[in-house]
């Protein structure tokens, strides 16, 4: 039986920026239209952890009985390391999903955005079918799109339109530059397991483009985040502020160019978690300065 630490390990705590910064972006979009509700910002944070924690179990779950798991670098595999029976990781992973579900109808029902009741059912569906069910768009080369659309676009725009009851180009902007930093932990993360997810038929983007190609695509992402910090200064110049958050992404990230691969791809892993979460803070702090000064 696993103990409440390989449970933690489990829900893969390293993964959580990635359910926090949208979040704290689409609540500093809400700031130029006056409409910050933090109550309701914090029922998004509990609604976003929720289903990522769920993923993360669902994620482990389904590899697990797949065979996919069972010789991995990185964070404990509850089901393919045999620590867990497979049923009670799948049933975590619907607890943390039933629980966000739950949380996800009380902020609709405090903001009245009734339109975000099918689009969180949707996520939960794409949580699901991420690498569970018959033929997972995981396994398909998708998973970076599914991380892009709903810990980027979704999870900021939907925390904007609970707050404000309407879209801005300054959230647009913050919601794919967020996406785009949430899929390269994700690409960072298959980059690592690209000789294990050949080997056992997993057709990642990252085993699609090759090794070369998916370190690329790491570095386009930063970059496409940070390009949306420059389109946001236009107007909100202190939220240049993010660049500083590159300050913990710069080593890690010079390992990932010279070709670092296997474990020394861990730290690369837990500085873009901590890049995301720096950028969104700066990027917050970022609005607050440029509508006081």
């Amino acid at each position: 039986m696993a103990t409440l630490s390989q449970w933690i390990a489990g829900a893969r705590p390293r993964t959580l920026p990635a359910a926090i910064a949208p979040v704290i972006i689409g609540t500093a979009a809400a700031a130029p239209l006056e409409r910050v509700d933090l109550g309701l910002a914090i029922l998004a944070v509990l609604v976003s952890l929720g289903l990522q924690v769920g993923v993360n179990y669902a994620n482990d779950y389904s590899d697990g009985i797949r065979g996919t798991d069972s010789d991995r670098v990185g964070p404990i595999r509850l089901v393919g390391q045999h620590k867990a029976a497979p049923e009670n990781v799948k049933l975590m992973a619907f607890a943390f999903f039933g629980a966000a579900a739950l949380v996800g109808l009380a902020l609709v029902a405090i903001s009245e955005a009734w339109i975000m009741i099918p689009l969180g059912a949707l996520a939960v569906v794409a949580a699901w079918r991420y690498t569970g069910g018959d033929n997972p768009y995981g396994y398909r080369g998708l998973g970076e799109l599914y991380v892009f659309v709903f810990f980027g676009l979704m999870a900021t725009l939907g925390t904007l339109y609970t707050q404000a009851k309407e879209l801005s180009w300054v959230g647009l902007a913050g919601a794919v530059g967020v996406g785009a930093i949430a899929s390269a932990i994700l690409v960072a993360n298959n980059l690592r397991d690209i000789p294990t997810d050949e080997t056992s038929g997993k057709r990642t983007l990252a085993v699609r483009l090759g090794d070369r190609g998916t370190r690329l695509l790491y570095v386009a992402l930063v970059v496409v985040s940070l390009a949306m910090v420059v389109l946001v200064a236009f107007s909100l110049p202190f939220v240049l502020l993010s660049f500083l958050a590159l300050g913990i992404l710069w080593k890690p990230l010079q390992g990932l160019r010279r070709g670092a691969t296997g474990r020394a791809l861990v730290p690369v892993l837990a500085a873009t978690g901590l890049f995301e979460i720096a950028y969104a803070v700066l990027f917050a702090v970022g609005v607050w300065l440029s509508r006081s000064v």
